[in-house]
C-alpha cells in the first residue's frame, strides 16, 4: 500500500509541475514589493526575519525595486509600534555597506516599516487599501506582495483565507506565502493541513520554509555532487559507500520550549524535516538543471520511493533525565506525571534500489549532548590493507563530511579526505582552506582534508528570504514532499506512543549511554542501561519451560526466549536433515505470530544452513505476491531478503496463473503438489511451521473447508470467512505427512483458545488445528506465557 501512496504522490508532483509557471522561476520584474511579516514582534522575527528583509533590502535597493515592510500582530497600532521600532533599531548592516552607507540604508528601511493590527478580516482589507492607496499615489507599478507567517500552524488556514479574501495583488503581480514549521504532527494533519491551504493558495504561491536548506553548505550539496560528478559517480554507490552518518547534535535542553516539544519529540521537531531534507540531497539523483525547481522537486520526491519501511526496531530513544521535571514545572503537571517525549533518537535507514541497497544510513540527532554540531558524513570502503605505517593517509579513513558549523571546527566547511580525491569548488563564492587549525574532525586532522569554506559566510533566512523573493522553489517543501516524508516517518511516531526512551544524565555524563549500533537491519544501544524499576512479578523466575500439551510436548517461554528456542530448535532440524539427506525442507506459514521468527532468523542465527535450504509456504491468500497481504511477500520482506539463499531453493504457491488469481482451472494447486512431490522424498517435509487462529484454523484450514473429495490432496484451494476469502493451503495429508510439525501460538488473544484446546481430546470438527497429528512425526507446541498462562 505504501508503494501506492508514492506512485500517486509522484502523479500529483507531475500534474503541478505541468501547471507550474515559468513566471515563479524567473527574477520579479522591477516594481513595488509589499511585505508583510504576520507575527512582526515575536521571537523569530525578532531574531531572523527582520534582520532577512533588511539585507534583502540593502542589496535590492537601487535595482528598480520600491519596497513596504508591515509588521502585523494581534495588538493594538500604539502597543506593536514600540516593540517593532524597538527591534529594527537593534539591525545590522551587511559587511559589505561601509557606515554612510549603512546609515542611511538603515534609516530608510526604517521609514519604510510600520505596524499594523491584523486580527480581522476588516484588518486585512485595510492593509490592501494602504498598499493599493500607496501604489496610486506614487504612481508605482506593483511587483507583487510578499507575506511571511510568523506564527503557530493553527493559524495558517485562517490568514490564507483572509490573505485569498482581501489582500490578492492584480493578476499581473505576484503573490508569495511563506510557511514555518511544524507542517503538521503526522500524515493525517499534514493532509488536512494542505488541503485547508490549497482552498485558499495555489501550489506556486506557498513557500514551506525549512531553514536547514539556507544553511550554506545543505544548500551546496547539489552544486558539490554536480561540480565533481566525474569523480564521485563511480564511487557514490553501494560498492564503495560503508556508511552515511547524518548528525545535529545539542547542548542545550528545552526549558522554554516544552508546550511545543512535549507534544512534538525530537523526531518530528528534527528527523521528519532538517534531516530528512538533507538524506534526500545525498541520495536523490542530481538533476541536469540545478536551477530548475521542477526538477529538484521530482528528484527528492522519488527519493522516498525507494526507503524502506521503518520499524520499531530501526530506532532507539533516549530522555535526558531531568526533562519530566522540566515538563511537571513548565505544563502545571503533578508530581507523578511522567512523559514518555524522546529528546534523543538514533535511527536507521535503508534505500531499496540498486544505488544504495544495503548501505545504512545512521540518522542521530539529542538535546543535552556532549557538543553542538551538525554533519553529514558519507564514509568509504577502504580496500588497503596496511602492514605498518598505519598513520599513513592512505590507512586512514575516506571520508567526505557536509560540516554544517559549531563543533571542533566552528565554521561551515565541505571537507573531502586527500585519499580520496581533490575536489573543485562549487561555486566562485566559496575559498579554500590552507591553514588549518590543530583539531580532528571524525578522526582525521584537518590537515589530511581537501577543505572549502564560503568566502563571505551568510545567514541561512537571509539566503531563503532572497529565494522567495525570485521566486526560487528548490529550496522549498512541495506539498507532495511534504506528505512523502509524513508518509514515511509516523508509522515509526505511531510505534513509538508507549515506548519508554532510555534515561540519560546529559552532556559529558553521557559517557557511553547512547551508543547505539546496528545488528542487521535493526539498531540497538551498546550498553545496558542501568535503570530502576518497579517489579511487576516474579517474570525474571521463568526460562524456558517443557511439558506436555494435548499429549504432546510443549515448550513455553517469555516471548523474546520462544523464539530464539524455536530458531535454534529449526537450525538443529535443518542441519540434521542436511547431513542425512543433503537437503532441509522447510514450510512456513503466514500470519504475524512468525514475524519475530523470521527476524530472529535473519538477523541472529548466522549459521543457518540456507544454501542447503528449500523454503516452501503452508498457505497463501489469493492476492498478488506483490501486495502486502501475500504471505510470501511477508516472508520475503522479513526473512528471505535478509539472508543467502539459492533462488531456485524458493518455493512460492502459484495463486496468479494466466492473470487470475486461484481459478480452479488454471491449475495452481495441483502445479505445487506436482512440483512438492518431484522435489521432497515421500512428499514429506522435515519441518512444517503453523500458527493457530483465534477460531482454531491452521494454515488456511478453517472449520467450514471441505476437505474429503481431496482426501489423497496435498495442496487445495480453500474459502476464509475473512478478506481475502480465497486462499491455497497444503492439506492435513500433507501436514501430517512431515517429519517435524511446530506450532506457534503468542499473545494473551491466545490464551482463550489454548485453555479451550487443552480441554479436548482428540479432534473436535469446531478446532481444525486438533487435525493436526503427523503419522510418523513429531507435533510441538511453541506457547509463549501469554498464551498459555494470559
Amino acid at each position: 500500500m505504501w508503494r501506492i501512496t508514492w506512485c500517486l504522490l509522484l502523479l500529483a508532483a507531475t500534474c503541478w509541475q505541468r501547471s507550474y509557471t515559468k513566471e515563479s522561476e524567473n527574477p520579479p520584474s522591477p516594481g513595488h514589493v509589499s511585505v508583510v511579516i504576520v507575527g512582526g514582534t515575536g521571537d523569530l522575527a525578532k531574531k531572523y526575519l527582520w534582520q532577512g528583509f533588511f539585507h534583502l533590502y540593502s542589496t535590492q535597493v537601487g535595482k528598480g525595486y520600491t519596497f513596504s515592510f508591515y509588521g502585523g500582530g494581534l495588538s493594538p497600532d500604539d502597543k506593536g509600534t514600540p516593540l517593532l521600532f524597538e527591534i529594527l533599531k537593534e539591525l545590522k548592516c551587511p559587511s559589505e555597506l561601509t557606515a554612510e552607507r549603512c546609515a542611511l540604508v538603515k534609516e530608510q528601511f526604517l521609514r519604510l516599516s510600520q505596524y499594523l493590527q491584523l486580527k480581522t478580516v476588516e484588518d486585512y482589507e485595510k492593509l490592501s487599501q494602504q498598499i493599493q492607496q500607496q501604489l496610486k499615489q506614487e504612481g508605482m507599478v506593483e511587483a507583487g506582495r510578499l507575506f511571511y507567517m510568523s506564527v503557530p500552524a493553527f493559524a495558517y488556514a485562517d490568514i490564507a483565507a483572509k490573505i485569498n479574501s482581501t489582500c490578492r495583488p492584480p493578476a499581473d503581480a505576484w503573490l508569495r506565502v511563506v510557511l514555518e514549521k511544524p507542517f503538521g504532527h503526522d500524515f493525517g494533519s499534514a493532509q488536512l493541513l494542505a488541503t485547508q491551504l490549497a482552498s485558499f493558495l495555489k501550489e506556486e504561491e506557498m513557500f514551506r520554509i525549512d531553514h536547514y536548506l539556507g544553511k550554506e553548505v545543505v544548500s551546496q550539496i547539489l552544486a558539490f555532487r554536480k561540480k565533481n560528478n566525474n569523480l564521485l559517480e563511480p564511487i557514490w554507490n553501494k560498492h564503495h559507500i560503508e556508511r552515511i552518518e547524518i548528525v545535529l547534535k545539542e547542548t542545550l535542553d528545552c526549558k522554554g520550549r516544552i508546550q511545543f516539544y512535549d507534544q512534538y519529540g525530537v523526531i518530528r521537531d528534527v528527523f521528519q524535516n532538517h534531516l530528512t531534507e538533507v538524506l534526500t540531497l545525498l541520495t536523490m539523483s542530481v538533476p541536469a538543471n540545478l536551477s530548475s525547481s521542477e526538477e529538484v522537486l521530482k528528484n527528492k520526491l522519488q527519493v522516498f520511493s525507494t526507503l524502506e519501511h521503518l520499524e520499531r526496531k530501526s530506532v532507539v530513544t533516549g530522555q535526558y533525565q531531568s526533562y519530566t521535571e522540566e515538563v511537571q514545572e513548565e505544563l502545571n503537571k503533578t508530581k507523578d506525571y511522567f512523559s514518555l517525549t524522546p529528546t534523543f533518537a538514533g535511527v536507521i535507514i535503508f534505500a531499496d534500489n540498486p544505488q544504495y541497497d544495503g548501505i545504512p544510513i545512521f540518522m542521530t540527532s539529542g538535546k543535552m549532548l556532549d557538543e553542538r554540531v551538525a554533519y553529514a558524513r558519507i564514509l568509504f570502503k577502504n580496500d588497503i590493507f596496511c602492514i605498518q605505517d598505519y598513520d599513513g593517509v592512505n590507512c586512514r579513513p575516506k571520508q567526505i563530511v557536509f560540516y554544517l558549523g559549531h563543533g571542533a571546527l566552528e565554521y561551515p566547511a565541505i571537507l573531502v579526505s586527500k585519499n580520496l580525491f581533490k575536489p573543485s569548488l562549487v561555486n566562485s563564492g566559496w575559498k579554500e582552506v590552507t591553514e588549518h587549525k590543530d583539531v580532528n574532525v571524525l578522526g582525521l586532522p584537518l590537515s589530511d582534508y581537501y577543505i572549502q569554506t564560503p568566502v563571505m559566510p551568510k545567514e541561512a533566512y537571509y539566503e531563503l528570504i532572497s529565494k522567495v523573493f525570485h521566486g526560487h522553489k528548490d529550496s522549498f517543501i512541495s506539498t507532495e514532499n511534504l506528505l512523502a516524508s509524513w508518509a514515511f516517518w509516523t508509522p515509526l511516531l505511531d510505534s513509538l506512543v508507549r515506548a519508554y526512551p532510555r534515561p540519560y544524565p546529559g552532556d559529558v555524563a553521557n559517557g557511553d549511554l547512547l551508543n547505539f549500533q546496528l545488528h542487521g537491519r535493526e539498531v540497538a544501544f551498546v550498553n545496558e542501561a542501568v535503570v530502576n524499576v518497579i517489579q511487576q512479578g516474579q517474570e525474571e523466575n521463568f526460562q524456558v519451560m517443557q511439558g506436555k500439551y494435548r499429549g504432546v510436548d510443549m515448550v513455553s517461554a517469555w516471548a523474546k526466549e520462544l523464539v530464539e528456542r524455536l530458531a535454534s530448535d529449526l537450525q538443529s532440524a535443518a542441519e540434521e536433515a542436511i547431513r542425512d539427506e543433503g537437503q532441509f525442507h522447510l514450510a512456513l506459514s503466514g500470519g504475524s505470530s512468525p514475524i519475530a521468527l523470521f527476524l530472529q532468523l535473519a538477523l541472529h542465527q548466522y549459521t543457518f544452513p540456507w544454501h542447503h535450504t528449500h523454503v516452501w509456504l503452508a498457505d497463501e491468500r489469493c492476492v498478488p505476491p506483490t501486495e502486502t497481504g501475500s504471505n510470501f511477500r511477508m516472508i520475503h520482506d522479513q526473512l528471505l531478503q535478509h539472508v543467502r539463499i539459492p533462488y531456485f531453493n524458493i518455493h512460492p504457491m502459484p495463486v496468479l496463473l494466466n492473470q487470475r488469481l486461484c481459478v480452479e482451472e488454471d491449475g495452481g494447486a495441483i502445479l505445487y503438489e506436482n512440483e512438492i512431490n518431484q522435489l521432497i522424498n515421500a512428499s514429506s517435509f522435515h519441518y512444517i511451521l503453523l500458527g493457530v487462529g483465534e477460531d482454531g484454523h491452521t494454515a488456511s484450514l478453517f472449520q467450514d473447508s471441505k476437505l474429503d473429495e481431496s482426501a489423497e490432496r496435498l495442496v487445495t484451494l480453500t474459502e476464509s470467512p475473512s478478506k481475502p476469502h480465497q486462499r491455497m493451503s497444503l492439506t492435513f495429508t500433507a501436514i501430517n505427512k512431515a517429519r517435524k510439525v511446530g506450532v506457534l501460538a503468542m499473545g494473551r488473544r491466545k490464551h482463550e483458545l489454548v485453555t479451550q484446546l487443552s480441554r479436548i481430546k482428540g479432534e473436535s470438527a469446531k478446532y481444525p488445528i486438533t487435525k493436526v497429528q503427523p503419522t510418523n512425526g513429531n507435533l510441538i507446541w511453541y506457547l509463549d506465557y501469554d498464551a498459555l498462562l494470559g
